[in-house]
């Protein structure tokens, strides 16, 4: 139903390239189909009054002679799938309890990533509900959903999604992510919403039936999307209208934007600005922060410099660069995009200037990439950084976590570095346990075919890359999306309990210490002793030290090697060792003795 958009009626819908269109109502004997016509805007409306306030009313559209009835590009509700009828929902109705609530600001917060049916064994919105208390233990301010919009089958990792207003039924549908949204607010979390607007899934989408919506180009994923071509003022309408859907009728708080470096659009207004420019509007109207978080591979952070410095305008941005340098200093693996990060001095770098790749020379781009950041004016929060996350577990050939590599103090080590590190921190499900399920790439496509051409080539991108074949699993064998699910019987025992527990004292330790959160580049120094294999990381507030109560910050402390250490830290503060790994560390006066794959923080006078 189109209930964004005030000036159509709920069951219009925009078909440019259709020479004819009916609407079909109800889907058992007694349907109706109803003759539609098209406006000057090229809208069709239905001819005939529908009532527009009717509930769970099953809808299709017949474009030219096809008697197969497609569903609703602006769907609120696909409950028999994709391939089926719409269903009505009015947003309107829920029952919403966060009247009070007035949102939560990037800045400062944890973010947690989550992949909704394989974060409980149940795999819906309501059982994930239940687990709100275990994500506040650990410190998280903000619940980041991996895409809930419907897609083909019963099961999928999140990126192939192709009715982009609907979530998915397996976890709920729309009443059922109000109830999630709503209880997060209550819970004092609040909400970001994983979106891809760069692509469509393979299976079910119809859009192209309709008008003009994909682009003539493609990306990694399949055609892009119109949104510079004939029609695509439309086009990027829908998209936009979208963005205010998880805003306005599901009072979300934040987007991340997947891949924006595969939008298309030479426009002289980029839909990325266009979007930053709505969005602000509506945050000033609702009077609550809606943040919008990027994904990009670009380096460049005019992603986020404001409108009227020349930028697009977002609030954020990941920084892959961070999870590279933090990831090769732990694991030691050095193949692929990883090469460029091998010296231990690229994290150092990564901690000052944001980004590695700032105009350098990328060896797996085979040419120079990134721009500098602007440290003195953009502040480190506007980067999102993690040790894990759903691309680089999933993207992995067996999905296999940092978890099977790492033993428990360099777990505890990458844990540290997030959370303590200049940046906004983001947590994969299951890292703060050391969880042993796998996120491997699962699909369910309807058509066999399909499934059978989604298995072959990822297997054979994986074996140009020089993987085993072998190790592959098979996206549409039902088992690979069970092992990805959490078991979270773990918790309480051996290894996944000890990593737990540095989790939830880093978290504590974020809401302590105001260095930890401090968002300016200049309360980071960061030193890389090769020879050593040492990492340190001085964290001092930069204003109102006095007024914070903590006048010289803190010493962050990795030793990254497999051979003791002995650092000299300086004058220590009455706080001394803040937080250590499991195997321990030992101060004595101003030496601290580090045992291997060991991190440590320390209070500084």
């Amino acid at each position: 139903m189109t209930s964004t958009t005030p000036a159509h009626g709920p069951y219009d819908v925009w078909a440019p390239t259709a020479s004819r269109l009916r609407l079909r109502l109800g889907a058992d004997a007694g349907a109706r189909t109803l003759d539609m016509a098209r406006g000057d805007d090229d809208w069709w409306s239905p001819v005939e009054d529908v009532p527009a306030d009717a509930a769970d009313v099953d809808y299709g559209f017949l474009v030219d002679d096809s008697d197969e009835p497609r569903p609703d590009p602006r769907s609120r509700r696909q409950p028999d799938g994709v391939h089926a009828l719409s269903r009505s929902y009015d947003p309107s109705t829920f029952p919403w309890t966060d009247q009070a609530w007035t949102g939560r600001q990037l800045a400062g917060a944890v973010v947690y990533e989550l992949h909704v049916g394989t974060f409980t064994p149940e795999g819906t919105l309501d059982a994930a509900l239940g687990r709100l208390d275990h994500l506040r233990s650990i410190g998280v301010d903000l619940v980041e959903l991996l895409p809930v919009n419907a897609f083909d089958g019963t099961h999928n990792w999140g990126y192939d999604g192709v009715g982009w207003f609907a979530v998915d039924e397996t976890y709920g549908g729309p009443e059922a992510y109000q109830r999630f949204v709503d209880g997060c607010h209550a819970a004092g979390l609040g909400v970001v919403q994983d979106v891809v607007y760069n692509h469509l899934g393979p299976g079910g989408n119809y859009l192209p039936v309709f008008g003009p919506y994909l682009g003539t180009g493609a990306n990694t994923w399949g055609d892009t999307v119109n949104l510079d071509g004939a029609g695509s003022e439309e086009v990027r309408r829908y998209i936009l209208d979208n963005v205010r859907m998880w805003f306005v009728d599901h009072h979300v708080d934040a987007l991340r934007l997947d891949a924006v470096h595969a939008l298309a659009d030479s426009s002289a207004v980029h839909l990325l600005e266009e979007m930053a420019t709505e969005v602000a509007a509506l945050s000033a109207h609702l009077g609550r922060p809606l943040t919008l978080i990027a994904e990009s591979d670009l380096n460049d952070t005019r992603m986020v410099t404001p409108r009227e410095g020349g930028g697009h305008g977002l609030d954020a941005q990941w920084s892959d660069d961070y999870h590279h340098a933090v990831h090769v200093a732990l694991t030691g693996e050095t193949s692929g995009y990883y090469a460029d990060f091998a010296p231990l001095t690229a994290l150092a770098k990564v901690c000052e200037k944001g980004f590695f790749h700032d105009g350098t020379f990328s060896s797996f781009r085979k040419a120079d990439h990134g721009r500098p950041v602007d440290t003195d004016h953009m502040p480190t929060w506007r980067l999102v950084v993690c040790s894990s996350n759903h691309d680089q577990v999933g993207n992995r050939a067996a999905g296999d976590r940092i978890s099977e590599r790492l033993d428990d103090d360099q777990l505890v080590c990458a844990a540290l570095l997030t959370l303590a590190g200049p940046f906004t921190p983001m947590l994969f499900q299951g890292e703060e346990w050391a969880a042993s399920a796998p996120f491997q790439f699962f699909t369910s496509h309807t058509d066999p075919a399909l499934g059978r051409a989604t298995a072959e080539g990822r297997t054979r991108e994986f074996a140009e890359m020089g993987w085993d074949p072998a190790l592959v699993p098979d996206p549409q064998d039902p088992e690979t999306f069970r092992r990805s699910t959490l078991d979270w019987d773990e918790l309480g025992s051996g290894r996944h309990a000890v990593v737990l527990e540095a989790y939830r004292a880093l978290a504590r330790l974020r809401r302590e210490r105001p260095e930890l959160t401090d968002p300016s580049f200049a309360s980071v120094e960061a030193t890389a002793d090769e020879a050593t294999g040492v990492f340190t990381l001085r964290r001092t507030p930069t204003g109102g030290r006095a007024a914070l109560g903590n006048p010289a910050g803190s010493l962050l402390v990795v030793n990254t090697s497999d051979a003791e250490a002995l650092v000299e830290v300086g004058a220590v503060g009455a706080g001394g060792v803040l937080f250590e790994g499991p195997a321990g560390v030992e101060l004595t006066g101003t030496t601290l003795r580090v045992p291997p794959h060991v991190g440590a923080l320390v209070d500084l006078a």
